[in-house]
């Protein structure tokens, strides 16, 4: 079973939503650089539990506990760097019904099917959103190496149960846009509670979150990051392309089942009039400007905003009767899912997708810099 990503900064994640850990191994760190470990933690915190009536009531602290890869001055060492974050708050018995009984939605059939029940079940095991705690250790550090790059990585909730929030004023490459987008970029900075630029739109979102849990159901919706500093002519063509390297580590988070860059699907509706970004000089620089490519072509960047759109599906646990089949008997069963669980994955995503752009982008940099 697999779980890295990256080429020359190589991350593994392991563990499962009930094993004693969840962590992760880095190996490619840049050595000498400093990891800012109070930072790093409130980054983590972000993703964490509980602490809003529509998370999941599993409470858990999720203290990143670095184990090795920093010198005594906290500073990287060149050897693999490795952390943890204990699993204090499990209850599997939560999970006995599912054993022979797949939960619609999630994993449990098809790693049946694959490993015959000798997967963890309870929690999801290796599936679960648990894993996306030790993605967002390494993904905090790379961001920080990131900004002392002078590149920026910001997420929002751009769509929540129907609701939109304004986007990103990523898609217009002019000098006034391009300082609208930092100050989006620094309110998002705040400690707001919905990370969303319209806060009003992050009130009308946590009202249909908390319609949805009343009425035992589960919501989905769309992230949206953007990548600043990034200089042109960072990636490479055609499969090792950043569209390549981000989309196939976005898929890797739980729930997403969409990934789109710039205008994406929209472009399909346009003319080539329409969708082309014209070029000018700007500070005797070739620039586009506009960005309807969202910072990429060829699989390189063009020095523009880098803009990514992620779906996330509704979590499958609902506390509703569902049709499944027993396993061990091959008979139908209803299902009932028990256990602790959210009402939506997206607001707990925000970090995440933030944190897997870091790692794609940093992986990018130190792998094609620019020649």
């Amino acid at each position: 079973m697999p779980s890295t990503l990256g080429r020359t900064l190589r991350v593994t994640v392991f563990g499962q939503s009930h094993s004693p850990a969840v962590g992760c191994v880095m190996e490619g760190v840049p050595a000498g650089f400093t990891v800012d470990l109070e930072a790093l933690a409130a980054f983590v915190a972000r993703r964490a539990p509980g602490s809003n009536p529509w998370d999941t009531p599993r409470r858990e602290p999720d203290t990143p506990r670095i184990v090795s890869g920093l010198n005594q001055r906290g500073e990287t060492c060149g050897a693999p760097l490795a952390a943890i974050i204990e699993n204090t708050n499990t209850r599997s018995g939560d999970y006995s019904n599912i054993q022979q009984v797949p939960r619609p939605g999630h994993a449990d059939f098809t790693a049946w099917a694959k490993w015959h029940g000798a997967q963890d079940v309870p929690g999801g095991g290796h599936f679960s959103g648990r894993l996306t705690a030790p993605l967002c250790i390494a993904g905090g550090i790379a961001l920080q190496w990131l900004e002392s790059r002078g590149v920026r990585v910001r997420a929002h909730v751009a769509e929540l149960a129907g609701i939109e929030d304004a986007p990103f004023s990523a898609l217009d490459n002019s000098s006034e846009a391009n300082v609208k987008l930092a100050e989006e970029m620094s309110s998002l900075s705040d400690g707001r509670r919905v990370p969303t630029i319209d806060q009003d739109a992050g009130v009308r979102m946590l009202e249909a979150v908390l319609e949805a849990r009343a009425q035992k159901d589960t919501l989905g919706g769309i992230v949206e990051c953007v990548a600043t500093g990034l200089p042109a002519g960072i990636g490479s063509p055609m499969f090792d392309g950043i569209e390549n390297v981000l989309a196939r580590d976005l898929f890797g988070i739980p729930s997403v089942k969409g990934v789109e860059f710039g205008r994406g699907f929209a472009s399909a509706r346009l003319r080539g009039s329409q969708n082309n970004d014209p070029y000018e000089v700007r500070e005797g620089t070739c620039v586009p400007t506009t960005n309807n490519a969202g910072g990429i072509l060829g699989g390189i960047t063009s020095g523009a905003p880098l803009l990514v759109r992620c779906a996330f599906k509704p979590i499958s646990s609902i506390m509703m009767d569902q049709a499944s089949v027993d396993l061990s008997t091959m008979e139908p069963a209803t299902l009932k899912v028990h256990g602790r669980h959210d009402t939506t994955a997206v607001l707990r995503a925000v970090p995440v997708v933030e944190a897997v752009c870091a790692l794609g982008l940093a992986d990018a940099l130190l792998t094609w810099p620019v020649e």
